[in-house]
C-alpha cells in the first residue's frame, strides 16, 4: 500500500484526530503496512520495544508465558485498535507477545521514535496516547480482581457476557457473537483449564442458556445467564 493508505488508516485512529498534515505525512512515512498468517508472532517476549501497532483487519492476542510454558492470554485485540503501546512509558523490551488469530492479519506499524516525537510536538496526541494506556492498565486490574474474587464459572460466564455487549449481534431476547478462539484460548484468556471451560459451556447448554460451534457464541437471554 501506498502513502495515502497510510495517511487514510492513521487519520481513523482516535489519537490522532487533528494532528497537522506535516505530522500526518511524517509519521505515515516511517510506518509499515504489514501482513502475517494465522498464529504468527507479530512481536515476542523478550524482544526490542520499538514499535507500536494499529490493527486493520483480523484478531490478535496479547499474552505471556509462565516459567513453566504455560500461557496467559492478556487481551484480546478488535480492528481498529491500538496495542503495543507500552514503549511511551519507558518499556525497553517487551514482557509479552502478540499473535494472529485469523488466517491473516493486517495492522500498521508506528515506530516508538515517530510516537514520542509527535507526542512532544502534540498535547493533545500525548493526553489520547496515555488515556490509552491507562484503559489498558484499568481492564488488566479488573481481570486481576476477578481472578482473585470470582470462580472459575464466573470469569468463564463474564467472558461470555463482555463479548455479547462488545461485539454481539442481537436478535429478540438472543444474542449472537463471533469469535477466533479455541476453548485453550477461553481458558488462558480466564485463568481456567480446557477441561472447565468445557465443562462450563457444556452446562450453559445443557440448560439451554448458550448455544455454541466452532467459531460463535449464541445467548438466549443475556440478563439471565449464569
Amino acid at each position: 500500500m501506498n502513502k495515502l493508505n497510510k495517511s487514510e488508516l492513521i487519520q481513523e485512529l482516535p489519537v490522532f484526530s487533528g494532528i497537522s498534515q506535516d505530522e500526518l505525512n511524517e509519521i505515515a512515512k516511517k510506518s509499515k503496512l504489514k501482513s502475517i498468517s494465522k498464529y504468527k508472532l507479530i512481536y515476542k517476549q523478550g524482544e526490542m520495544t520499538n514499535a507500536l501497532f494499529f490493527l486493520i483487519n483480523g484478531v490478535v492476542k496479547i499474552g505471556c508465558h509462565s516459567t513453566d510454558g504455560k500461557e496467559v492470554i492478556k487481551s484480546i485485540i478488535h480492528p481498529r485498535s491500538l496495542f503495543g503501546e507500552l514503549g511511551i512509558i519507558g518499556e525497553k523490551n517487551r514482557n509479552e507477545f502478540a499473535s494472529s488469530l485469523n488466517s491473516k492479519v493486517d495492522f500498521l506499524e508506528i515506530p516508538i521514535e515517530s510516537i514520542v516525537w509527535i507526542m512532544r510536538r502534540n498535547q493533545a496526541v500525548s493526553f489520547a496516547l496515555l488515556s490509552s494506556i491507562g484503559k489498558r492498565l484499568s481492564n488488566a486490574e479488573r481481570r486481576l480482581e476477578a481472578l482473585v474474587f470470582k470462580d472459575a464459572r464466573e470469569r468463564i460466564i463474564d467472558f461470555l457476557k463482555n463479548n455479547a455487549s462488545k461485539f454481539g449481534r442481537q436478535v429478540g431476547f438472543e444474542t449472537v457473537f463471533k469469535h477466533n478462539l479455541t476453548q485453550q484460548d477461553i481458558a488462558n484468556y480466564t485463568g481456567t483449564s480446557r477441561q472447565t471451560v468445557t465443562s462450563v459451556l457444556n452446562d450453559l447448554r445443557k440448560s439451554n442458556q448458550i448455544y455454541f460451534n466452532r467459531n460463535s457464541f449464541l445467548i438466549r437471554d443475556v440478563t439471565k445467564l449464569m
